[in-house]
């Protein structure tokens, strides 16, 4: 379903766009999904509107099956958490650093939003089924119009995308393109 309105308090929050991240192998190129957010990033900056860059850099504590059953992955480099250069990060972005799935939990991203009076998210970014998911989740729980551009996000697992994108986003809000929440932009 196409955007039905972009509030005129809207943020964009891009997740987890960072090195570590999106040298994965995913669904989807990376490529194109960083390029689209970027875009989106300078457009929401050109309207003065915020942008939020997010980055993991832990996990939750809890014990899961998925622990046990994954290969041991290697440890971080130094610039795993580093945001690709693609995005670059303004000197007005807000920066959240986040120990969870989603970005809401642990982190100031609620009182950020809230204080610029913020009242729609506009969501991108890697994993579509994880991070962003949960990210929508909680805005969505939050009162947050909830906008999620699913050609500007991908996931480890095709599967899971395509089950976020047709069957839990509808749930949590409206799904729209990157050239649809352009428009929206430079209609304002």
């Amino acid at each position: 379903m196409p955007l039905t309105a972009l509030d005129p308090t809207a943020a964009l929050v891009v997740i987890d766009l960072q090195q570590g991240i999106v040298a994965l192998p995913t669904a989807h190129p990376t490529g194109p999904v960083v390029a689209r957010s970027a875009a989106l990033a300078q457009a929401f900056r050109t309207q003065g509107l915020p942008v939020v860059l997010v980055n993991v850099t832990g996990a939750a504590p809890g014990r899961t099956d998925a622990q046990r059953t994954a290969p041991p992955r290697p440890a971080p480099g130094p610039d795993w958490a580093d945001l690709v250069d693609e995005l670059a990060v303004a000197d007005d972005d807000i920066l959240v650093t986040k120990q969870r799935i989603g970005a809401f939990i642990g982190t100031d991203l609620h009182a950020e939003l809230s204080r610029r009076g913020v009242t729609q998210v506009v969501l991108t970014g890697v994993a579509t089924g994880s991070g962003v998911e949960a990210t929508a989740r909680s805005a969505h729980d939050h009162g947050y119009h909830v906008v999620l551009v699913t050609d500007a996000m991908t996931d480890r697992s095709a599967e899971v995308h395509d089950h976020s994108v047709q069957v839990t986003f509808p749930r949590l809000g409206e799904t729209a393109t990157t050239d649809e929440v352009l428009a929206a932009l430079n209609a304002r």
